[in-house]
């Protein structure tokens, strides 16, 4: 979280005049508010562009489960938002999508040394109505945490 950053729910005029890549460098640029979950569990995105998106976060004790790793949930929120706003880049104005299906494999503990983790998307096929894109959550050094994959449904702007 950075001082000053606004989170909400995107204006719906920003979603149907703007395309989904414009919409994701207003976030970036602070024109429009992060995800509310982007607070909640301390996370932002970095970078946009067509069919690749950079989301960061550090896990925190606060992300950690009973037994003292971090939870799950924090990997796969970080891959979810990466992968899925890959797919946002492709959007034109007025298109809307969501998740059908997201797998995930973590294939190591994330812990608070872990320090600084990057999820990184990029669209493997984009349909009218269906696309799919991959991605790959990587400490600093560049070593692998977990990678996701992701099917989403897309909408076409109602005429």
């Amino acid at each position: 979280m950075t001082e000053g950053v606004q989170y909400g729910v995107l204006p719906i005029e920003a979603l149907r005049s703007q395309d989904g890549l414009s919409v994701l460098k207003a976030i970036i640029a602070g024109q429009l508010p992060q995800a509310p979950i982007s607070e909640t569990l301390g996370f932002s995105i970095l970078e946009a562009e067509p069919e690749r998106v950079v989301f960061a976060g550090t896990p925190l004790p606060r992300h950690y489960n009973p037994f003292g790793a971090v939870h799950a949930g924090f990997a796969a929120t970080l891959l979810d938002s990466a992968v899925f706003c890959s797919i946002v880049t492709t959007f034109a104005a007025g298109e809307s999508g969501t998740t059908l299906e997201l797998k995930l494999n973590l294939v190591r503990p994330i812990s608070k040394e872990t320090g600084l983790v990057r999820a990184e998307g990029r669209v493997i096929y984009r349909g009218r109505t269906m696309a799919t894109a991959e991605g790959q959550l990587r400490d600093k050094s560049g070593k692998l945490y977990a990678h996701a994959s992701t099917t989403c449904m897309i909408f076409q702007p109602k005429s």
